[in-house]
């Protein structure tokens, strides 16, 4: 069993930053596809930006969508342990409830699959964003 926990979320201003951080206990041996969701009131949740922890088979890692492509920096901390969403030039878009989450052990991101929202097992219980024009 996987938890993860995420932290970072607040308020800001329009154009600020903030960073998220989601903790895990992984196998850091074994690869992993993991990464960011949002969900904003009454719309679906969507990914934000995954990567793989260990490989990068397809030669895409990390896999962002167009919407925060440039903003958005998706890493992982020096232990594999920790992901990271760093978020710069924020904007009231962006406001919303942000998940990590996790596919089973030993699975890889690709381009075509990574933001299907049903291939992702775990998931953390989310952090608020909300930013302010």
């Amino acid at each position: 069993q996987l938890k993860l926990v995420e932290s970072g979320g607040g308020s800001v201003q329009a154009g600020g930053s903030l960073r998220l951080s989601c903790a895990a206990s992984l196998n850091t041996a074994r690869n992993r596809c993991m990464g960011w969701f949002r969900q904003a009131p009454v719309k679906q949740r969507e990914g934000v930006a995954v990567l793989n922890t260990v490989l990068d088979p397809y030669g895409g890692n990390p896999y962002y969508a167009d919407s925060v492509k440039g903003r958005f920096t998706v890493s992982q901390g020096n232990d594999k342990n920790t992901l990271y969403l760093q978020m710069d030039s924020l904007k009231p878009e962006d406001t919303a409830m942000y998940y990590c989450a996790a596919r089973r052990d030993v699975s890889f991101c690709s381009a075509g699959t990574w933001a299907q929202i049903d291939t992702y097992y775990y998931w953390g219980q989310g952090t608020q964003v909300t930013v302010s024009s």
